[in-house]
């Protein structure tokens, strides 16, 4: 297998490697005077199993060069074009709220679709859908955070309270609570605008004792954990720990997070924050997912 790693996440691509017994593919990348990109590959695919790591969480700076690299690994013979993204974009657009607004998750996945033969990737933002086989028709196997946050939680933290910030994250946070064997709250959050999200307060009986655990799929203008975490401060328990899957930390979210709490990511987004380890799922998944081409 050849692992091309074109947005630069050297040490998952790194682990990825090792974990598959596979080979690092060599790429050239440069952009002309005019903006356009220059793209070549190479190694030598044909017949090679091709697989791709590309982190979507600047989707618009990275897709067309991605969609040139898988065009030009079939083009170049190879035997197929797998993609791992560990955090999938535009996911979030899962309905057309106002007349005229572009559903965004659908024709992204039609495009990833058509470029792939399969797709990995950790905990999309399933809301409306149930499983990513509704809008995507190739096959795909999504890695669960849970386990992994739950076993990092039983390993650093004695005495968790799990805290979900709205009712969408209840399954999810219900989960990670199960498998850490914590008790667990939900709270209800109102969004207002991106930036204005009021949250309520969790049960202070059984947060005494505890220390507060808000886990979230995703971490992005950081203003649902910082209006609970404000509460928690207020209410006087101790420091919480904010556990993200996907730490995007748009604009100075990571800095005032860290001022009132501690933070930790899994290593879906190369972040600072990483501290929960995602390559061994994620090759798991790709060693199935090839196994079942094999068969059919």
């Amino acid at each position: 297998m050849l692992i091309f790693n074109p947005d630069s996440d050297p040490a998952l691509a790194a682990q990825l490697n090792r974990l598959l017994d596979a080979q690092a593919g060599a790429l050239e990348q440069r952009r002309f005077p005019d903006g356009e990109s220059y793209l070549r590959v190479h190694s030598d695919c044909q017949d090679q199993d091709c697989l791709i790591l590309c982190n979507l969480f600047h989707p618009d700076e990275r897709l067309l060069l991605l969609l040139f690299l898988a065009d030009t690994l079939r083009d170049c013979g190879a035997r197929s074009v797998g993609l791992v993204t560990p955090y999938l974009a535009y996911m979030r657009q899962d309905k057309r709220f106002k007349p005229g607004e572009c559903v965004t998750s659908r024709p992204f996945a039609k495009l990833l679709s058509g470029a792939f033969d399969y797709l990995v990737t950790v905990d999309p933002h399933l809301h409306r859908y149930h499983s990513l086989d509704e809008i995507y028709s190739i096959p795909s196997r999504v890695v669960q955070a849970a386990p992994l946050i739950a076993e990092w939680i039983q390993a650093r933290i004695p005495q968790p309270l799990l805290i979900g910030p709205d009712s969408e994250s209840e399954q999810w946070v219900s989960h990670v609570a199960e498998l850490a064997g914590a008790p667990f709250q939900v709270l209800q959050k109102e969004r207002r605008g991106d930036y204005d999200v009021s949250v309520s307060l969790p049960d202070l009986d059984d947060a005494a004792q505890r220390t507060p655990v808000l886990v979230d799929d995703i971490i992005s203008s950081g203003r649902t954990m910082l209006e609970t975490l404000n509460h928690l401060r207020a209410a006087g328990l101790p420091r919480a720990v904010a556990i993200g899957v996907h730490g995007i930390f748009a604009g100075d979210a990571y800095n005032q997070l860290t001022e009132v709490a501690d933070v930790a990511t899994t290593a879906c987004i190369p972040h600072l924050s990483n501290q929960i380890d995602i390559a061994a799922p994620l090759a798991d998944a790709v060693r199935e997912l090839l196994a079942e081409r094999e068969q059919h």
